[in-house]
């Protein structure tokens, strides 16, 4: 049972941060602050990042479902990501995008399972968003968090976690692990019993390493020493992740590495993640034979 806590969808991407152009080209690029770059694999040739081509790839890699978050770069995707939601209830655990009560009551409406907040990219203070946190925890909505290598903003979670102590919360991107506050980030999951870390990005922030990724492999058991492995989920960020390496390799140098026991492996790829945010009736995936085997 695999399952994936943190990937991304969107239709086509056509916004602006910090007033840089962010867009959709062709054959998988986008302009990226000022550049060129490949956001997806060549072969998405019209810059659409659908949930159908992510339940292919789910399928092939046997991955039973996936969360689905939001980031500035790719626009506020809601409308889309609620049809994805109702279409596909037991694959998708979707969250929106809101900054202000209003537009945190509207994701409620939209049937969407919680908010994702890229706060790496935030100016303003977390703690302006007290509100809306708290209507989250009033309506089980959860919480995804990916924060800066900034401790003032990681103090500010803290209190957060503590204001709100129902709220679930899954900080994104392992605590941005190669940065100077990956300890600060993984030990957040100690001030709450609803906090989860989750690994999206584990493999960008190690692309210069590349696979198998063994100083990933032992930050997991680093982060686990400090928190527990009940505390830890593997995230994979597609799509932007697989212009590197397939959407298997994401997890299976987990899965190949001696480094962990047979246990950890099964409660960080999945069973964490069923528990907590309430996965059923997954698929069953069997292997498929590749032709060149």
């Amino acid at each position: 049972m695999i399952i994936d806590a943190h990937s991304h969808l969107w239709l086509r991407q056509d916004t602006q941060v910090d007033g840089k152009p962010i867009k959709s080209l062709k054959n998988g690029r986008s302009l990226f602050f000022g550049d060129e770059v490949q956001m997806l694999p060549p072969f998405m040739i019209d810059g659409v990042n659908s949930a159908e081509v992510f339940l292919s790839n789910m399928d092939y890699a046997q991955v039973g479902a996936a969360v689905v978050v939001q980031e500035l770069i790719d626009g506020n995707q809601n409308d889309y990501l609620s049809k994805v939601q109702q279409q596909y209830p037991d694959r998708f655990f979707c969250m929106g995008m809101a900054w202000n009560l209003d537009e945190a009551k509207a994701v409620c409406d939209a049937g969407l399972k919680g908010i994702a907040f890229p706060g790496h990219r935030m100016k303003e203070s977390l703690l302006d968003l007290m509100p809306v946190f708290k209507l989250m925890e009033e309506k089980e909505l959860v919480l995804s968090m990916c924060l800066g290598d900034d401790e003032h903003q990681i103090a500010e979670m803290k209190e957060v976690i503590k204001e709100c102590p129902k709220l679930k919360v899954a900080i994104g991107h392992f605590g941005m692990v190669t940065t100077p506050s990956f300890k600060s980030q993984v030990l957040l999951a100690r001030c709450g019993e609803n906090v989860m870390i989750e690994s999206g990005g584990i493999t960008w922030l190690y692309n210069s390493e590349f696979y198998p990724y063994p100083s990933a492999v032992r930050s997991i058991k680093e982060a686990a020493e400090w928190v527990g492995m009940n505390r830890l989920m593997w995230g994979s960020d597609y799509p932007r992740t697989i212009t590197a390496i397939t959407y298997r390799m994401s997890y299976d140098f987990i899965l190949k590495t001696k480094e962990l026991s047979e246990q950890d492996k099964a409660i960080f790829l999945g069973e964490n993640a069923l528990r907590f945010y309430g996965f059923k009736n997954l698929p069953d995936l069997p292997y498929i034979k590749n032709m060149s085997e």
